[in-house]
């Protein structure tokens, strides 16, 4: 089982570099207006985005057979697969702002995609805490 909670970890790690680094790449391209820097920004997305969906479905995948594995349980156990619900819905969101981006019809500015940037840092820094802490909760 040791196997499958280093897999998962390395699949974590690597799916969240790619929430990371995919929104930095619309901030940038939001602030560009140079059809040359536009089409790598383009490429640049629609490539990440393809090679991090495998990424995120494997940990998805290695973290749902350690919760049956070893039968996790309680309200912490909740509130984190909640989150990682959410974690699913920003990587899709991510995946529509990717076409949004790749037929120019984008209409935020540098400042949204800054403040939206964070959202996987936050759930990061709640699912680790709960996974480490595994609060009770009354």
């Amino acid at each position: 089982m040791l196997w499958i909670k280093a897999l998962h970890i390395i699949f974590v790690a690597s799916w969240f570099a790619g929430l990371f680094y995919l929104p930095r790449l619309f901030v940038n391209h939001a602030m560009v207006s140079d059809a040359a820097t536009i089409a790598q920004f383009k490429l640049m997305e629609r490539k990440l985005y393809r090679f991090m969906t495998p990424l995120g479905v494997l940990a998805l995948l290695f973290g749902s057979w350690l919760w049956l594995g070893y039968g996790y349980t309680g309200v912490w156990l909740h509130i984190k697969l909640a989150l990682v619900g959410v974690l699913v819905a920003y990587h899709l969101y991510c995946g529509h702002l990717v076409k949004v981006f790749a037929t120019d019809a984008n209409v935020r500015s540098h400042v949204f995609y800054r403040w939206f940037n964070e959202v996987p840092v936050l759930i990061l820094f709640a699912v680790v805490l709960l996974v480490v802490l595994k609060p009770e909760f009354a």
